[in-house]
């Protein structure tokens, strides 16, 4: 068993690294492309990337970066490609992949404590919630 111990997450540096490794992942997926389409034939995925990673310094190191709702982004998205729930099942698996594969620790904890909530909010909102 590989026992290396994993740092935990530190700086903005950190979160990008963990957000490219997450989108690397939603654009290999045939479920998850269609979410990022405009994003990437506009040549927007570095700026998004950026953006969320502004979004999650905000949340993890209480800086004042992102300047969206992001929560209105996605009610935005939600009119012209429906989410479903299997959309936040596959969400978080490569999210918490993604923090897991190279971090470890109170911050990494807080990320995927907080992207749980999120998502759950973001179904709520979304009306597609199920236990």
């Amino acid at each position: 068993m590989n026992n290396i111990k994993k740092a935990d997450i530190s700086s903005r540096e950190d979160i990008k690294l963990i957000i490219e490794k997450f989108y690397d992942l939603l654009l290999e997926d045939k479920k998850m492309q269609p979410f990022f389409k405009e994003i990437v034939q506009q040549n927007h995925l570095k700026k998004h990337i950026n953006d969320i990673a502004d979004f999650w310094s905000d949340v993890l190191f209480d800086t004042n970066s992102y300047k969206n709702n992001v929560m209105q982004k996605h009610v935005a998205k939600h009119t012209f490609i429906a989410f479903k729930k299997e959309h936040f099942i596959i969400w978080t698996s490569y999210f918490f992949k993604s923090i897991n594969t190279k971090f470890n620790g109170e911050k990494a904890e807080l990320m995927k404590n907080r992207a749980t909530s999120i998502a759950t909010v973001m179904q709520l909102k979304l009306e597609i919630y199920q236990n």
